[in-house]
């Protein structure tokens, strides 16, 4: 009797056992293959098969790494991590009946985002957005591809201070804005720096840095290095704001051309440095501030070929 007793306690045990080591299975490191499978662990000797599930299986401030090429699906992120592609071939997002490839939605002042070398691609009239950033403390994009979204490629929609840093990728053929920053939070300070990147055929804005959401005193502080924004309907690089919203832009050694606007400040406390850039080709102002508006010029630009009026610049005195 005793051992009987003893045998079913046992087994009861492993039981409870099996049953909870599941939910303890996640690992500082998981990893997705074409060839994986969402039934596995994630562990790196039997990965997954979707970006999602190889998320939930990561610890915070962990690793998502990719194999080999292929298709992982839209992945909601809710805490620090990183998402790298280092050259296995094409590591993709395809998002299509109105969806949104990543949504960021980590811990505001304490959720940092890294994702390399990944493509969000919109498929068919239904692509949707690329990325939406809501809330975390950081968000850097680097060797990424963003294109062919009915909406705006990449969203950041702060509600608290935080950065985004973007590097070596290609924003292009969206339906919306391709890279819009729009702060919504209260007493918010955003920080973009977008480098050697390049932003193309965007039906809206190339760069839409927009501080009239916020409320409060919302500060946007955007840095636009060694890049090129071209070929968008609208603007090249929009920088608004209103009576309380604070926005400003660096533009240097960069391109703006082709678009409908080469650059635009609009309103009372926006502000756009420009320095060592060319701006040519754009169909009307090259560059020009409205509604007390102001873009000044470190007087070392190349501004011409603009259709009509070239736009009108201050040179500050030094």
């Amino acid at each position: 009797m005793t051992k009987i007793t003893s045998s079913m306690f046992i087994a009861a045990l492993l039981g409870i056992c099996l049953h909870v080591a599941p939910a303890q299975a996640q690992y500082v490191r998981t990893c997705v293959s074409a060839n994986g499978n969402d039934a596995n662990t994630c562990h790196c000797s039997q990965p997954c098969r979707t970006f999602q599930r190889a998320h939930d299986q990561t610890l915070s401030d962990g690793e998502v790494t990719v194999l080999d090429p292929g298709g992982y699906g839209p992945v909601t992120i809710t805490k620090s991590i990183s998402i790298v592609n280092d050259g296995v071939g094409e590591a993709s997002i395809q998002v299509s009946g109105g969806g949104t490839g990543i949504i960021i939605n980590a811990p505001n002042g304490a959720g940092y985002v890294n994702l390399r070398g990944i493509t969000i691609q919109g498929v068919g009239f239904g692509g949707g957005i690329g990325l939406r950033f809501n809330t975390g403390f950081s968000l850097t994009i680097t060797n990424c591809v963003v294109r062919n979204h009915t909406g705006n490629g990449i969203e950041f929609f702060p509600s608290a201070s935080s950065t985004l840093e973007m590097s070596n990728t290609l924003v292009a053929d969206n339906g919306g804005s391709g890279i819009l920053v729009q702060p919504i939070g209260s007493s918010t300070i955003a920080r973009v720096v977008v480098s050697r990147s390049e932003v193309y055929n965007n039906s809206a804005q190339g760069l839409f840095v927009n501080g009239t959401f916020g409320t409060g005193v919302t500060h946007i502080h955007a840095t636009v290095a060694d890049s090129v924004v071209a070929g968008n309907r609208s603007h090249g690089i929009r920088a608004t704001s209103n009576t309380t919203q604070q926005t400003i832009v660096i533009l240097v050694r960069s391109v703006a051309a082709s678009n409908g606007v080469g650059v635009l400040a609009e309103g009372v406390h926006a502000t756009v440095r420009v320095g060592q850039s060319t701006i040519s080709g754009n169909g009307g102002f090259g560059w020009v501030g409205v509604s007390d508006g102001t873009v000044l010029s470190y007087g070392d630009n190349n501004v011409d070929g603009n259709g009509g009026d070239q736009g009108v610049a201050i040179i500050p005195k030094r």
